[in-house]
């Protein structure tokens, strides 16, 4: 079968693939193999700005042309390299042998052997995949900022909007909707800024890690300068050093653990929504024609919630194998982390489908109002907490024990009953009054906002 939406077995690439498709370019194997090239071109610039002396020839109105290799790469040009790497059987073999056919057609084909001058694939791949990620989460916070944004503006909507606590799942001391969106709004934003600390590095020092080409051909140039500069300064990457062949991914494998905690955060977000929706404090706007169920016609699901859910758990599954892999290779290099650095692609998409998901759900969400006060009419129990605090503050006995009695006999607690609680109470006429003046709508705590 040919490849397409219809037919690809990664739902990322093809029942999702339009959400994802902002991606495409930095994780497909065309957007790979062209950072790839950007590294060797870049690279290869910064030893004629050294000057190696067999470079100072080379003029820096080459440079732009050089340069045009990379930014103008094509999808036949990945082709070309596919084509290289078919008969090479080594994938960064193909990026310079199809550098070097580049360079033929400029006219520099007595420099070529100046392109991976020293590098073996790692100071590649090591490079190219965080910059492309670097890249890519550039988008990704693009998206989380736009659903904090969309939080923030419910949580100022709903500001007032006084609600039924439940901890244990029972009935607790009335809250704000607009302070329990809040709260995931902080989460979320703490979780975030730490994860934006975490710089993207990359390895560049040779076979092993000490440069050992560079130097026994030029041993009097300062190479771990010239390679801390080209990396921060050329890739805009932070310079792990010293390293073995491969990066130690250590800063990788934070990265993604911040995006796994931000990702669980959002997990516990889609929750409490759908249990907000199953317990009616909000209805879902619908289109005319949308089905919620094949055999219920009545159903509106919390599909939104549902499917961000799941994402979010998906790629939370991958973010974990990553993190905790990554690190890890035997001695100076072993392949393993070769494969799974093809596929950091997967759980970002799935964490953009999950964002796009909750966008949608919050944006069909339409509060009810009428609901949320009458959980709160119905469990006026909850005032207890409040009656026996000020009974406390004024010495009277055992109040905690007196209000429990009240509230766990067999009969419904109701506003009458607890006014009669109060009026039965050996306290003045104005603590009494001060006391009828608490009720499930208005104990509700500090204001957000």
């Amino acid at each position: 079968m040919d490849l397409n939406k219809l037919t690809a077995i990664s739902p990322i690439d093809g029942r999702y693939r339009k959400q994802v498709d902002v991606i495409a370019k930095y994780f497909s194997e065309f957007g790979l193999i062209k950072y790839r090239v950007q590294v060797e071109i870049e690279y290869f610039i910064a030893l004629c700005e050294l000057p190696l002396p067999q470079l100072k020839e080379i003029k820096s109105e080459a440079f732009d042309e050089l340069r045009n290799i990379y930014l103008s790469f094509s999808e036949a040009d990945a082709t070309k390299v596919k084509e290289i790497e078919g008969v090479t059987n080594h994938d960064v073999k193909a990026v310079e042998y199809f550098i070097k056919e580049e360079f033929d057609k400029l006219g520099l084909e007595k420099y070529k052997e100046f392109i991976h001058f020293g590098l073996t694939s790692q100071d590649i791949n090591n490079t190219a995949t965080p910059m492309s990620l670097q890249d890519a989460m550039v988008e990704v916070g693009m998206l989380f900022r736009e659903l904090i944004n969309l939080m923030k503006d419910k949580a100022s909507q709903w500001v007032d909007i006084p609600m039924l606590a439940r901890t244990h799942g029972q009935p607790a001391s009335p809250t704000l909707l607009g302070k329990e969106i809040a709260v995931f709004i902080e989460r979320l934003e703490q979780q975030l800024e730490q994860m934006v600390a975490v710089p993207f590095s990359g390895k560049f020092g040779g076979a092993t890690g000490n440069m050992n080409a560079h130097v026994v051909a030029y041993p009097d140039i300062d190479w771990n300068a010239f390679a801390d500069k080209f990396v921060g300064e050329r890739l805009g990457l932070a310079r792990s050093y010293p390293t073995t062949q491969i990066d130690h991914y250590d800063n990788l494998a934070a990265l993604f653990q911040g995006l796994t905690r931000v990702n669980t955060i959002l997990i516990d977000f889609s929750r409490d929504i759908w249990q907000y929706i199953s317990m009616n404090y909000f209805k879902q706007k619908i289109k005319k024609d949308e089905v919620g169920s094949s055999a219920m016609p009545h159903k509106v699901n919390p599909i939104d919630f549902e499917n961000a859910e799941g994402n979010l758990g998906m790629a939370n599954a991958i973010y974990n194998h990553l993190a905790s892999k990554l690190p890890v290779s035997r001695l100076q290099r072993d392949l393993t982390d070769s494969t799974v650095l093809r596929n950091i692609g997967v759980p970002i998409g799935h964490n953009i489908i999950s964002i796009r998901s909750l966008i949608r759900g919050i944006n069909k969400l339409e509060l009810d109002e009428e609901t949320m006060l009458t959980d709160l009419e119905k469990n006026w129990a909850v005032v207890a907490e409040a009656i026996q605090t000020i009974l406390r503050r004024e010495g009277y006995p055992k109040p905690f024990e007196a209000l429990k009695d009240l509230t766990r006999i067999s009969e419904k607690i109701t506003k009458e009953s607890i006014w009669r609680f109060i009026e039965g109470l050996q306290v003045s006429g104005a603590i009494k009054n001060e006391l009828k003046e608490i009720t499930p709508f208005n104990y509700t705590g500090i204001r957000q906002g």
